[in-house]
């Protein structure tokens, strides 16, 4: 007998016809014998709803307070599956995050796991019954209700897979698995049957919507065995491991990040120190920055860009041009008509050449490369956002 962790996200658990197919795919686990966990998201657009009804009444709504409301999503889904689960006659629990033992930090929005306590879930087990989790939520050492930020369902799934030891974390989603591209944008994109936690997280970090880093991470860190595969189709998905059975291809795949801006800063001083101003005040304000190209000096000035999230514009924003006298820079110019388009694939080690091979791509496609990152197994370039869809497509015919 195993015991199988399964997460199901929002597209999953939509409408009733999904639920039940939830509950379908639940049972016939639970009938071959195996004790099941079951984690779900809200259903369909729940999350976007709610943000919307907190809108109407406060556009300013504490963090708090938002976890409270979001937090409702997950248990609607919840408790409707343990009632479809239970008109097919098996055993079956809903438990809320905290139900569940899961207590986090204190940062609401975006917390943190501090520990699990398994005591309640391992009771219910031993009771035969199968366990529905609420995602995305859990408590903090206030008894406030916190979640977990985006792809928090993912994270709760794996974190209770490691606190449980169970024998395999099994992620439902909309497609059949990891592709080598978005298979909805790269025609003749190849799913994988096995792919690295290293190549999985780059890929997640790089924009593949596919499982959510910080679950990947935990995932390598616990020596989880994960598959992400389809609810719908029934096929066997891809497992996302330690170490590929296959020979490692030059790369695994290709994804693109619309979710990017670039900032550059013109003219600063060319002295020592003035790149460590600049980040460190990025940082202290928790304004992470991704790709950064710093120009060779022209007299006794240069240029400094780097690229953030959508989100932190405004912010990064504000932050230098309150310190643009103790920086010294001529302009701050910020564009978001920006796309990442990446590169992943532990065979890029041993493989020299792979980086030329994507920029022949888009030389041939006429996309102009504005910025390159590098780390051994990925290979990052920050293209004009109207190019993308065609980037994408080049780079992934000539890999595959």
């Amino acid at each position: 007998m195993s015991l199988i962790v399964k997460k199901f996200g929002g597209s999953s658990v939509a409408d009733a016809g999904k639920v039940r197919n939830v509950a379908r795919i639940v049972t016939d686990e639970y009938k071959e014998g195996n004790s099941v966990v079951v984690i779900l998201s809200a259903q369909g657009d729940t999350t976007d709803d709610l943000i919307a009804k907190a809108n109407e009444i406060n556009p300013k709504a504490s963090r708090r307070e938002m976890d409270m409301l979001l937090a409702n999503g997950e248990q609607i889904s919840i408790s409707l599956c343990a009632m479809a689960i239970e008109a097919l006659g098996f055993p079956v629990i809903s438990l809320t995050g905290w139900q569940a033992g899961m207590t986090t930090d204190t940062n609401h929005g975006s917390a943190r796991i501090k520990k699990i306590d398994t005591a309640r879930l391992r009771d219910e087990l031993d009771k035969k019954n199968i366990v529905i989790i609420a995602g995305f939520q859990g408590i903090n050492k206030y008894d406030d209700v916190t979640t977990l930020g985006r792809g928090g369902s993912d994270t709760t799934a794996v974190a209770i897979a490691a606190a449980l030891g169970a024998d395999l974390c099994q992620i439902y989603t909309d497609v059949d698995g990891v592709y080598t591209g978005d298979p909805r944008l790269v025609q003749g994109a190849l799913k994988l049957d096995e792919i690295t936690y290293d190549e999985m997280l780059e890929l997640a970090s790089l924009g593949a919507q596919i499982l959510h880093n910080r679950s990947v991470e935990l995932a390598k860190r616990y020596h989880v065995p994960l598959e992400v595969l389809s609810s719908f189709s029934g096929k066997k998905g891809t497992i996302v491991k330690e170490v590929t059975t296959v020979e490692s291809m030059q790369v695994s795949g290709v994804a693109r990040d619309n979710n990017v801006a670039r900032v550059s800063l013109t003219n600063l001083p060319d002295v020592p120190g003035i790149a460590f101003k600049t980040f460190s005040l990025l940082s202290q304000q928790k304004i992470n920055v991704d790709i950064i190209l710093q120009s060779i000096g022209r007299g006794d000035t240069k240029d400094i860009s780097f690229t953030v999230t959508k989100n932190l514009v405004t912010p990064a924003r504000e932050l230098l041009e309150r310190y643009r006298d103790t920086l010294g820079y001529e302009e701050m110019i910020i564009s978001e008509d920006v796309s990442k388009l990446s590169i992943v694939g532990s065979g890029m080690v041993n493989n020299p050449g792979v980086a030329s091979k994507m920029f022949e791509a888009l030389f041939k496609a006429g996309v102009n490369i504005q910025m390159i990152s590098t780390s051994e197994i990925k290979v990052s370039v920050l293209i004009d956002k109207a190019q993308s869809d065609k980037a994408v497509a080049a780079v992934h015919e000539m890999f595959f």
